[in-house]
């Protein structure tokens, strides 16, 4: 998605293992960050001085967030001027956790979403930027689902970075009704149960 905002490095996780060797390899993000000449910073935690240190040292106005899979710490909450912003795969307060486009799916959802927000200590319980809505299809798996939930959430992530940037945009907090929970998928969420209705074991 074209962007004018300058991106002054790229914050992910440490390579990891990977593959029948178990070899360390480094992330899709890392990957293109590293083909577009971007600074990569891979710190284990944010939790540490010396990710405070890098993260301040930058004076970011803005950290954009998309699957990171770490709570940023109170120290580094206020370090941005707009703060950190999440591209979350559901229309909040709904599937707050891990595994949003799952647990749309294993729920049965007709329609869902993306949503940006502003992080604060909580688990995706920021005030809400932007928003879109997006049908599931009848025969959608959450690859398909994330596809097309990753394409249109990057537009709507730009838009919401210009629109911190115009001071155009009043975060909204969210409604208390309509919580649920998307945490991490087991073993056990992938077994099928043959007892149940075949529009749920499909």
């Amino acid at each position: 998605v074209a962007s004018e905002h300058e991106v002054v490095a790229v914050l992910t996780r440490p390579d990891a293992p990977s593959g029948r060797g178990r070899r360390p390899r480094p992330s899709p993000v890392k990957e293109r960050a590293v083909a577009l000449g971007l600074p990569v910073l891979e710190p284990a935690s944010l939790r540490t001085p010396e990710a405070v240190t890098l993260v301040q040292d930058l004076r970011p106005d803005c950290v954009p967030v998309v699957a990171y899979g770490a709570l940023v710490p109170r120290d580094l909450l206020d370090v941005p001027t707009h703060g950190w912003v999440n591209l979350h795969f559901s229309v909040l307060p709904a599937w707050r956790g891990a595994a949003p486009v799952q647990h749309a799916l294993m729920a049965g959802d007709e329609v869902t979403g993306a949503t940006t927000f502003r992080i604060d200590e909580g688990l995706d319980t920021g005030p809400v930027l932007g928003s879109l809505t997006e049908t599931v299809r009848a025969r959608d798996t959450a690859g398909d689902l994330l596809q097309r939930l990753a394409v249109a959430g990057a537009d709507l992530l730009t838009a919401t970075v210009d629109g911190l940037a115009d001071d155009r945009l009043v975060p909204v907090p969210q409604p208390a009704d309509g919580v649920s929970h998307a945490p991490r998928l087991s073993t056990d969420d992938a077994r099928v149960r043959w007892e149940h209705p075949a529009v749920a074991v499909d």
